[in-house]
């Protein structure tokens, strides 16, 4: 988020500041008696409790310092701290990867934690939002401190920022509905707010009262009816939806956002940017995004951006397999694909009308094993059974890897069923296949569906994908010519182990008999 200016700021820092001249060179030279670093205090297990006794309001980071969000927040922190010096606030920092009993008691489960203990309580700590800038830190602070009066502005004070803007149109500031509107926004702290009462402002938006406006760029963007039992939960998750684009893109900036949105259903489209097709794809997915706001978060992953390498292994998503999109809940992790090669908007509705339905098919690590999966010519895999089948060292095994909803997936099974019946006989050979899309594959295609992949008769794990004519007659070609290549490999193989079992064998035996003689 782009730095925001906030003109309550400056007389935020100044009203957190108490001269009390009297006592500042005791506590000065009391305060020697703890460590700091730059006007922030470094504390321990020793020393904890004699601080928190000690200050009134005692602002306290728990950090592992090696992490990349760890030293982002740290910063933010530290500058922060510049803010307050002199203020009745008292910044303080513990190292979470030394103090681990301290955190542990202090109930401190997830970094970066920013926590404000007040008049010595332990117990019940205010949490502080991680923090985007050190004005994250300085506008919570004063959030807390202030009322919603704080917020009141003509709309002529507002200025045209590409940020999001939170308006709240009310009468009467003691009603329920403004302490909702202002605990979001203490909880929201990167958010600008403002509260607007005068009857003018009020029509340039047809505005009635009791309702809360987003704008960008001074242009409405979305409305929310305050009603009795609407929650402050309620309020910040409509805020967080619309704080974000209809599609967001996953990157490092962005990662902490998609990650913490209150929206848990995310449909992540995996797509190359620079493809020809990816501005109608991106046209499709982006018309869907704007119909399932508020239930469904659309994000958009590029797989030509090698720093996204570790979320497609996690999704365990392949490059060639873009344009391809998941949904997954962030709750229980159960991901499902949208089962079609069309990826146009009405496609993508329905795939996301189904999901929440529970009518979509999630999936899994691995299908059930098929009763009778080995009973016919084409052999039935899944996830479960394919290594094991796959890499049995006494047969060759010759795959066919499709997803159902592919034309040319299906059109290669006819195929498969007749070089099946022409092996039939051939015992040492197996054919089979698997739905790709429905079990996870832990090997190398290294290329789109249909991949036709031949396992040799070896111990080696070896894979040969086969690129030849889809023509019975090249099959059989194919497999025999690696066979032959693998009895080879097999023979040297076949060696290699006798050699080894019987070192293994002169190895016991020198044990046993070195066993003997020290006896």
């Amino acid at each position: 988020m782009k730095k925001l200016v906030f003109p309550l700021l400056g007389a935020m820092v100044l009203s957190l500041f108490v001269f009390a001249a009297a006592d500042t060179q005791s506590d000065t030279q009391e305060d020697k008696t703890f460590p700091e670093n730059e006007g922030i205090l470094q504390l321990h297990k020793g020393n904890f409790k004699m601080v928190l006794r000690k200050h009134k309001q005692l602002l306290v980071h728990f950090y592992t310092p090696l992490t990349s969000e760890g030293q982002r927040v740290a910063a933010a922190f530290e500058a922060a701290g510049a803010e307050l010096q002199g203020s009745e606030v008292k910044l303080a920092v513990i190292d979470v990867t030394k103090e681990k009993e301290l955190a542990k008691k202090l109930n401190v489960s997830s970094q970066p934690t920013i926590r404000l203990y007040l008049a010595g309580d332990i117990n019940s700590p205010a949490s502080c939002p991680v923090p985007q800038s050190s004005a994250s830190i300085l506008i919570w602070l004063q959030r807390r401190a202030g009322s919603p009066a704080d917020l009141i502005i003509d709309l002529s004070q507002l200025e045209a920022s590409d940020d999001l803007t939170v308006v709240g149109f009310f009468k009467e500031l003691n009603h329920d509905y403004v302490q909702v509107f202002y605990a979001t926004a203490i909880d929201l702290p990167d958010v600008r707010f403002a509260v607007i009462q005068n009857d003018e402002d009020f029509g340039k938006y047809s505005a009635t009262q009791d309702i809360v406006l987003l704008l960008k760029k001074s242009q409405l963007i979305q409305t929310f009816k305050m009603k009795p039992e609407t929650q402050k939960e309620e309020l910040i998750r409509f805020i967080s939806v619309y704080m974000m684009d209809p599609v967001t893109e996953y990157n490092g900036q962005t990662a902490s956002l998609i990650l913490g949105s209150p929206v848990l259903n995310h449909a992540l489209l995996f797509v190359n940017k620079s493809s020809e097709d990816f501005v109608e794809i991106f046209s499709a997915f982006h018309s869907a995004a704007e119909e399932f706001r508020m239930k469904i978060l659309f994000v958009l992953v590029n797989v030509d951006e090698h720093r996204n390498g570790r979320l497609m292994e996690y999704f365990r998503v392949r490059h060639f397999e873009a344009p391809h999109i998941r949904l997954v809940n962030l709750t229980d992790h159960v991901t499902y694909n949208l089962p079609s090669e069309t990826l146009d908007v009405e496609v993508i509705k329905q795939f996301c009308q189904s999901y929440l339905e529970g009518k979509a098919k999630p999936k899994l690590q691995s299908e059930p094993v098929p009763e009778g999966w080995d009973k016919k010519p084409v052999k039935e895999l899944v996830g479960i059974n394919l290594e094991k089948v796959a890499f049995n060292p006494n047969k060759t095994v010759f795959v066919l890897f499709y997803v159902p909803y592919s034309e040319k997936s299906r059109t290669v099974f006819p195929l498969w069923e007749e070089l099946a019946q022409v092996l039939k006989d051939r015992k040492d050979v197996v054919v089979a296949r698997i739905d790709a899309s429905a079990n996870d594959i832990n090997v190398s295609l290294q290329g789109s569906y249909p991949s036709l992949c031949l396992f040799p008769a070896l111990y080696a794990e070896r894979m040969v994908i086969y690129r030849g004519k889809r023509e019975i007659k090249d099959l059989v070609r194919f497999l025999d010519k690696e066979m032959k290549k693998a009895k080879k490999d097999r023979v040297k193989e076949d060696e290699d182990r006798r050699k080894y079992i019987e070192a293994m064998k002169e190895e016991e035996a020198k044990k046993q008999k070195k066993t003997k003689e020290e006896l």
